[in-house]
Protein backbone atom coordinates (compact mmCIF):
# COMPACT_ATOMS: atom_id res chain seq x y z
CA UNK A 1 0.00 0.00 0.00
CA UNK A 2 1.60 3.79 -0.90
CA UNK A 3 2.35 5.33 2.37
CA UNK A 4 0.38 8.42 1.50
CA UNK A 5 0.31 9.42 4.86
CA UNK A 6 3.96 8.84 5.59
CA UNK A 7 5.32 11.48 8.47
CA UNK A 8 1.69 12.38 9.84
CA UNK A 9 0.42 11.14 13.48
CA UNK A 10 -2.79 9.56 13.88
CA UNK A 11 -5.12 9.08 17.32
CA UNK A 12 -7.18 6.24 17.57
CA UNK A 13 -9.50 5.70 20.07
CA UNK A 14 -10.79 2.36 21.53
CA UNK A 15 -8.24 0.97 19.01
CA UNK A 16 -7.46 -2.29 21.19
CA UNK A 17 -9.62 -4.53 19.16
CA UNK A 18 -12.29 -4.94 16.67
CA UNK A 19 -12.91 -1.91 14.29
CA UNK A 20 -10.37 0.51 16.03
CA UNK A 21 -7.48 -2.12 15.69
CA UNK A 22 -8.31 -2.33 12.35
CA UNK A 23 -8.38 1.88 11.37
CA UNK A 24 -5.17 1.64 13.52
CA UNK A 25 -3.75 -0.77 11.30
CA UNK A 26 -4.90 0.47 7.96
CA UNK A 27 -3.71 3.86 9.09
CA UNK A 28 0.19 2.79 10.07
CA UNK A 29 -0.20 1.00 6.82
CA UNK A 30 -0.47 4.46 5.15
CA UNK A 31 2.76 5.66 7.17
CA UNK A 32 1.22 7.08 10.17
CA UNK A 33 2.63 6.95 13.42
CA UNK A 34 -0.11 5.80 15.61
CA UNK A 35 -1.58 6.53 19.24
CA UNK A 36 -3.24 3.42 20.47
CA UNK A 37 -5.82 4.35 22.87
CA UNK A 38 -7.96 1.85 25.48
CA UNK A 39 -9.62 2.13 28.51
CA UNK A 40 -8.16 -0.93 29.80
CA UNK A 41 -4.77 -2.36 29.27
CA UNK A 42 -6.37 -5.77 28.95
CA UNK A 43 -9.24 -5.08 26.99
CA UNK A 44 -7.89 -6.27 23.69
CA UNK A 45 -8.49 -9.70 25.48
CA UNK A 46 -12.07 -9.40 26.12
CA UNK A 47 -12.89 -10.81 22.74
CA UNK A 48 -9.75 -13.04 22.02
CA UNK A 49 -8.73 -10.65 19.77
CA UNK A 50 -5.60 -9.81 21.51
CA UNK A 51 -3.77 -9.70 24.93
CA UNK A 52 -2.58 -6.18 26.52
CA UNK A 53 -3.13 -3.11 24.54
CA UNK A 54 0.54 -2.16 25.12
CA UNK A 55 1.20 -5.76 22.93
CA UNK A 56 -1.33 -4.46 20.52
CA UNK A 57 0.39 -1.40 19.88
CA UNK A 58 3.74 -3.16 20.02
CA UNK A 59 2.49 -5.31 17.07
CA UNK A 60 0.80 -2.47 15.03
CA UNK A 61 4.73 -0.59 15.07
CA UNK A 62 6.61 -3.84 13.96
CA UNK A 63 4.39 -5.01 11.26
CA UNK A 64 3.97 -1.64 9.78
CA UNK A 65 7.29 0.06 10.77
CA UNK A 66 5.61 2.98 12.47
CA UNK A 67 6.20 4.28 15.51
CA UNK A 68 3.29 3.75 17.89
CA UNK A 69 2.66 4.15 21.56
CA UNK A 70 -0.38 2.80 23.75
CA UNK A 71 -2.10 5.42 26.01
CA UNK A 72 -4.93 4.56 28.41
CA UNK A 73 -7.89 6.76 29.34
CA UNK A 74 -11.22 7.12 30.17
CA UNK A 75 -12.77 9.73 27.49
CA UNK A 76 -15.60 10.52 29.44
CA UNK A 77 -13.49 12.53 31.89
CA UNK A 78 -12.12 15.93 30.27
CA UNK A 79 -8.61 15.32 32.38
CA UNK A 80 -7.90 11.92 30.71
CA UNK A 81 -8.79 12.93 27.62
CA UNK A 82 -6.55 16.10 28.37
CA UNK A 83 -3.88 13.67 29.13
CA UNK A 84 -4.76 11.07 25.84
CA UNK A 85 -3.67 14.33 23.39
CA UNK A 86 -1.11 15.94 25.19
CA UNK A 87 0.62 12.26 25.32
CA UNK A 88 0.44 11.73 21.93
CA UNK A 89 1.77 15.01 20.68
CA UNK A 90 4.46 14.95 23.35
CA UNK A 91 5.51 11.20 22.23
CA UNK A 92 4.90 11.25 18.24
CA UNK A 93 3.70 14.94 16.96
CA UNK A 94 1.26 17.02 16.33
CA UNK A 95 -2.16 15.05 15.57
CA UNK A 96 -2.92 15.07 12.00
CA UNK A 97 -5.49 12.43 11.71
CA UNK A 98 -7.89 11.70 14.52
CA UNK A 99 -10.17 8.74 14.47
CA UNK A 100 -12.69 8.47 17.27
CA UNK A 101 -13.98 4.64 17.93
CA UNK A 102 -14.40 4.54 21.52
CA UNK A 103 -17.71 4.16 22.32
CA UNK A 104 -20.74 1.71 21.95
CA UNK A 105 -23.94 0.14 23.58
CA UNK A 106 -22.42 -1.03 27.34
CA UNK A 107 -24.45 -0.30 30.17
CA UNK A 108 -22.75 1.15 33.59
CA UNK A 109 -21.95 -2.12 35.01
CA UNK A 110 -20.79 -3.49 31.68
CA UNK A 111 -22.61 -5.65 28.81
CA UNK A 112 -25.56 -4.32 27.18
CA UNK A 113 -28.09 -2.42 28.95
CA UNK A 114 -30.98 -4.55 29.84
CA UNK A 115 -33.87 -3.61 29.51
CA UNK A 116 -32.85 -1.04 26.60
CA UNK A 117 -36.10 0.11 25.48
CA UNK A 118 -37.33 3.52 25.41
CA UNK A 119 -39.96 2.92 28.50
CA UNK A 120 -38.00 1.09 31.30
CA UNK A 121 -34.31 1.64 30.20
CA UNK A 122 -32.23 2.86 33.56
CA UNK A 123 -30.88 6.42 34.31
CA UNK A 124 -27.62 4.99 35.13
CA UNK A 125 -27.86 3.30 31.93
CA UNK A 126 -28.81 6.26 29.89
CA UNK A 127 -26.16 8.22 31.17
CA UNK A 128 -23.02 5.69 30.64
CA UNK A 129 -24.17 4.96 27.19
CA UNK A 130 -24.52 8.63 26.51
CA UNK A 131 -21.46 9.80 28.45
CA UNK A 132 -19.54 6.80 26.22
CA UNK A 133 -20.43 7.75 23.06
CA UNK A 134 -21.56 11.84 22.58
CA UNK A 135 -19.54 12.98 25.35
CA UNK A 136 -16.61 11.20 24.66
CA UNK A 137 -17.02 12.70 21.15
CA UNK A 138 -17.41 15.86 21.94
CA UNK A 139 -14.72 15.88 24.49
CA UNK A 140 -12.00 14.16 22.36
CA UNK A 141 -12.85 16.43 18.95
CA UNK A 142 -12.52 19.62 21.12
CA UNK A 143 -9.11 18.65 22.45
CA UNK A 144 -7.57 17.73 18.69
CA UNK A 145 -9.14 19.91 16.95
CA UNK A 146 -7.58 23.20 18.79
CA UNK A 147 -4.18 22.00 17.49
CA UNK A 148 -5.53 21.17 14.27
CA UNK A 149 -6.62 24.64 14.13
CA UNK A 150 -2.98 26.29 14.89
CA UNK A 151 -1.56 24.12 12.30
CA UNK A 152 -4.13 24.53 9.90
CA UNK A 153 -4.48 21.25 8.72
CA UNK A 154 -6.02 17.94 10.13
CA UNK A 155 -8.54 15.39 9.59
CA UNK A 156 -11.11 14.05 12.17
CA UNK A 157 -13.06 10.76 11.37
CA UNK A 158 -16.17 9.89 14.44
CA UNK A 159 -17.52 6.58 14.25
CA UNK A 160 -21.21 6.54 14.52
CA UNK A 161 -23.66 3.86 13.50
CA UNK A 162 -26.23 2.83 11.02
CA UNK A 163 -28.26 2.69 14.26
CA UNK A 164 -28.62 6.31 14.10
CA UNK A 165 -30.61 6.91 11.08
CA UNK A 166 -33.29 4.46 12.43
CA UNK A 167 -35.88 3.99 15.15
CA UNK A 168 -34.86 0.36 16.92
CA UNK A 169 -36.92 -0.54 19.84
CA UNK A 170 -33.86 -2.37 21.44
CA UNK A 171 -31.18 -0.11 21.31
CA UNK A 172 -32.88 3.20 22.08
CA UNK A 173 -30.31 5.19 24.01
CA UNK A 174 -27.23 4.25 21.52
CA UNK A 175 -28.97 5.08 18.63
CA UNK A 176 -30.01 8.27 19.98
CA UNK A 177 -26.39 9.04 20.72
CA UNK A 178 -25.23 7.95 17.25
CA UNK A 179 -27.71 10.29 16.14
CA UNK A 180 -26.25 13.22 18.31
CA UNK A 181 -22.85 11.86 16.71
CA UNK A 182 -23.86 12.65 13.49
CA UNK A 183 -25.18 15.68 13.94
CA UNK A 184 -22.38 16.84 16.16
CA UNK A 185 -19.89 15.67 13.37
CA UNK A 186 -21.65 18.09 10.85
CA UNK A 187 -22.02 21.17 13.05
CA UNK A 188 -17.80 20.67 13.84
CA UNK A 189 -17.19 20.42 10.02
CA UNK A 190 -19.13 23.42 9.35
CA UNK A 191 -16.98 25.36 12.18
CA UNK A 192 -13.77 23.53 11.01
CA UNK A 193 -13.87 24.62 7.35
CA UNK A 194 -12.13 28.19 7.62
CA UNK A 195 -9.15 26.29 9.44
CA UNK A 196 -8.86 23.30 6.56
CA UNK A 197 -9.55 20.63 8.56
CA UNK A 198 -12.22 18.29 7.44
CA UNK A 199 -14.81 16.66 9.73
CA UNK A 200 -16.66 13.44 8.76
CA UNK A 201 -18.51 10.32 10.52
CA UNK A 202 -18.36 6.76 9.11
CA UNK A 203 -21.40 4.65 10.16
CA UNK A 204 -20.86 0.79 9.98
CA UNK A 205 -23.55 -1.55 9.93
CA UNK A 206 -23.17 -5.31 11.88
CA UNK A 207 -19.39 -6.10 10.95
CA UNK A 208 -17.74 -9.19 12.21
CA UNK A 209 -15.56 -8.33 14.97
CA UNK A 210 -14.94 -10.07 18.17
CA UNK A 211 -17.24 -8.58 20.02
CA UNK A 212 -20.41 -8.46 17.85
CA UNK A 213 -19.98 -12.70 17.07
CA UNK A 214 -19.52 -13.19 20.48
CA UNK A 215 -22.38 -11.28 22.05
CA UNK A 216 -25.39 -12.14 19.87
CA UNK A 217 -26.37 -15.02 17.17
CA UNK A 218 -25.61 -14.99 13.87
CA UNK A 219 -27.58 -16.98 11.21
CA UNK A 220 -25.06 -19.01 9.22
CA UNK A 221 -26.16 -17.76 5.58
CA UNK A 222 -25.26 -14.21 7.27
CA UNK A 223 -21.30 -15.02 7.34
CA UNK A 224 -20.48 -15.79 3.86
CA UNK A 225 -18.05 -13.28 2.82
CA UNK A 226 -18.60 -12.72 -1.07
CA UNK A 227 -22.17 -13.38 -3.83
CA UNK A 228 -24.35 -11.18 -1.87
CA UNK A 229 -24.43 -7.87 0.02
CA UNK A 230 -27.10 -9.31 2.72
CA UNK A 231 -24.48 -10.26 5.03
CA UNK A 232 -22.28 -9.02 8.07
CA UNK A 233 -19.50 -7.25 6.66
CA UNK A 234 -15.96 -8.09 7.02
CA UNK A 235 -13.69 -5.47 9.23
CA UNK A 236 -11.81 -4.71 6.40
CA UNK A 237 -14.44 -3.54 4.13
CA UNK A 238 -15.41 -0.87 6.91
CA UNK A 239 -11.56 0.22 8.10
CA UNK A 240 -10.53 0.76 4.17
CA UNK A 241 -13.34 3.67 4.38
CA UNK A 242 -11.06 5.19 6.84
CA UNK A 243 -8.20 5.53 4.23
CA UNK A 244 -10.06 7.83 1.91
CA UNK A 245 -11.02 10.14 4.66
CA UNK A 246 -7.72 10.46 5.91
CA UNK A 247 -6.37 10.43 2.76
CA UNK A 248 -5.35 12.67 -0.76
CA UNK A 249 -8.97 11.44 -1.85
CA UNK A 250 -10.59 13.05 1.05
CA UNK A 251 -9.34 16.73 0.56
CA UNK A 252 -12.37 18.47 -0.39
CA UNK A 253 -14.67 16.35 1.49
CA UNK A 254 -16.43 17.33 4.96
CA UNK A 255 -19.57 16.91 6.97
CA UNK A 256 -20.50 13.87 5.49
CA UNK A 257 -21.55 10.46 6.33
CA UNK A 258 -21.03 7.58 4.73
CA UNK A 259 -23.01 3.99 5.98
CA UNK A 260 -20.61 1.24 5.49
CA UNK A 261 -23.58 -1.48 5.62
CA UNK A 262 -24.05 -3.19 2.16
CA UNK A 263 -27.07 -1.15 1.71
CA UNK A 264 -29.23 -2.45 4.25
CA UNK A 265 -30.13 1.32 4.36
CA UNK A 266 -30.45 3.09 1.06
CA UNK A 267 -32.74 6.11 2.08
CA UNK A 268 -31.50 9.43 2.24
CA UNK A 269 -29.46 10.64 5.66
Amino acid sequence: MEQSLAGQVALVTGAGRGLGRAFAERLAALGCAIAVHGMRENGPAEYGEGTTLTETARQIGEQFGVRTIRVLGDLTLSADVERVVQTTTSELGPIDVLVHNAGGDVAAAGGKPNPNDAVMVKEVDVKAVLDRNLLSTILVCQQAARGMMEQRHGRIITISSIAAFKGNETSVIYSTAKAAVVEYTRCLATQLRPFNVTVNSLAPGDTRTGRFLGTRHVPGERLVEEGTLDRVGLVDEVARVIEFFAGPLGDFVTGQVLRVDGGSQCWSA
